[in-house]
C-alpha cells in the first residue's frame, strides 16, 4: 500500500472525511498506520504525553526529530506529519526553512505543522517555495498560550472573522491543510466552506473535512486532561493500572515467575 500524499489529502475535500490521530513513537504508530489512519502527526503534544512537560514550549528541534524518526521507520500509509517547534521557525525565514528542512530529511516526515496566521505568511511561503508540503493551525493554538491567557476556545463573535481571513491567507500563501483547534462549529464552516484546501478540526464541531485527536486521549490513558472535545474510545488507564497492580501482587507472592516462566536446568 503506497503512502498518503499531500494531492491525496487535497483531493479528499468534499469527497470523503480525513482522519489524522497523534503519534509519538514506534509501537503506537504501527497501530495506527495499520488502521488505514490518513495522517499521522507528531506533535509537539509530546511534551505533556510523553516528556512530563506542562505546555509545548519546551519541545525541541532535537525532541521532534527523534521521535518523528521514530515514526516514520515503521510508517508504510499514513503521511507523516511534524509539528515545528516553539521558536523553531519564528524568528527568521532561513531558520524556518532549515529546521522544517530538518524534519524532512533527517526525521523523514512528509510535511510540517506550523502554528499561526499573518505573522508567519513569509515563513509558510517560503517553506513552500522550498519544496515543503505545510500544514497551517489556527484558533487555540498552544505555542502562543501565554498570549491567550490559556486553554480557551477561541474566535467568537468578532475575532472568528480574523481567523477566518487568515486561514484565508495561509491557503494563498501554499499550505495543503488547515487545522482547526477549540473554534465555534459555526466558524469552522465558514472556514471549510471558504477553503479549497481542507479542515481538520479538533474541537471544531462536524463540519470541518477531518479530525484529530491526541492518541493518548482517545484510548484514555490520560486521566488527568480531558477537553470537551474528547471522546474515550477506550480505558487502556484502567486496564494498565490492573495490570501492573496483578503483576506486583504476584511477584510478592511468590507466583511469577512460575515454572512454565522458567527455563530447565538442562
Amino acid at each position: 500500500m503506497s503512502k498518503v500524499t499531500v494531492p491525496e489529502i487535497i483531493k479528499a475535500k468534499g469527497q470523503r472525511k480525513l482522519c489524522m490521530l497523534t503519534a509519538y513513537d514506534s509501537a503506537m504508530a504501527s497501530f495506527v498506520d495499520q488502521c488505514d489512519v490518513d495522517i499521522i502527526l507528531v506533535g509537539d503534544s509530546l511534551a505533556m504525553t510523553v516528556l512530563g512537560q506542562e505546555d509545548t514550549l519546551s519541545v525541541t528541534m532535537e525532541d521532534m526529530i527523534h521521535h518523528t524518526l521514530a515514526v516514520s521507520r515503521v510508517t508504510s500509509r499514513s503521511m507523516v506529519v511534524a509539528d515545528m517547534p516553539f521558536m523553531s521557525y519564528q524568528v527568521s525565514l532561513d531558520q524556518a526553512v532549515a529546521n522544517a528542512g530538518r524534519l524532512l530529511k533527517e526525521a523523514r516526515a512528509g510535511a510540517v505543522k506550523v502554528e499561526g496566521g499573518s505573522a508567519i505568511l513569509p515563513q509558510v511561503r517560503a517553506m513552500v517555495q522550498a519544496g515543503i508540503p505545510v500544514m497551517g493551525h489556527l484558533g487555540l493554538t498552544p505555542q502562543s498560550i501565554a498570549q491567550l491567557g490559556g486553554y480557551k476556545v477561541q474566535g467568537r463573535g468578532e475575532a472568528g472573522e480574523k481567523i477566518l481571513q487568515e486561514a484565508v491567507r495561509l491557503e494563498e500563501a501554499g499550505c495543503f491543510s488547515m487545522v482547526l483547534e477549540a473554534v465555534p462549529p459555526g466558524l469552522a464552516s465558514r472556514i471549510t466552506s471558504s477553503l479549497k484546501i481542507p479542515t481538520i478540526g479538533i474541537g471544531a464541531g462536524p463540519d470541518c473535512d477531518g479530525q484529530v485527536l491526541v492518541i493518548n486521549d482517545l484510548l484514555g490513558m490520560n486521566t488527568r486532561f480531558k477537553p470537551r472535545f474528547v471522546k474515550r474510545y477506550a480505558d487502556l488507564a484502567g486496564i494498565i493500572t490492573e495490570a501492573i497492580t496483578r503483576y506486583r501482587q504476584e511477584v510478592l507472592n511468590g507466583d511469577f515467575p512460575s515454572e512454565s516462566h522458567s527455563y530447565k536446568d538442562d
